[in-house]
């Protein structure tokens, strides 16, 4: 399966859904992207130099998400919802995968000094960097 047949235009020359969402045409920049920086009050002409998109390119995907405004705000909503549920699930399975690395038992049997000393110095630059993060 080609590229191409993941991408379609939704407004010509300006938007295009691929498999990541709605992006700018020409590069992988989605509008959620920008949404996000617009949202968190950067002024359009830092969030151009930012993601060093053309004026013209920066003004016809303010001009789509204001005449789209209501498919557009629903969508972003979607992938908003959609990425905290993408990140909720990866931290409950680092905490998860953390707490079966803390409840490991010690260093195994018939280690040589070196090892055995080896050991003792991972233990505890472990407890310090435990006790740093807590």
């Amino acid at each position: 399966m080609s590229q191409e047949e993941f991408q379609v235009d939704v407004a010509k020359g300006i938007v295009r859904r691929r498999d990541r969402g709605l992006c700018v045409k020409g590069n992988r920049i989605t509008l959620y992207l920008i949404k996000d920086f617009l949202n968190d009050g950067w002024p359009p002409h830092l969030v151009q130099d930012q993601l060093l998109l053309t004026e013209e390119e920066m003004q016809n995907v303010l001009d789509y998400i204001a005449t789209n405004r209501e498919s557009f705000e629903t969508e972003y909503a979607e992938v908003v919802q959609q990425a905290a549920e993408r990140e909720r699930y990866w931290r409950a399975r680092q905490e998860a995968l953390q707490k079966r690395l803390d409840e490991r038992p010690g260093p195994p049997p018939n280690l040589s000094p070196e090892q055995a000393a080896a050991w003792a110095r991972l233990a505890a630059l472990r407890k310090k960097r435990k006790e740093e993060a807590a």
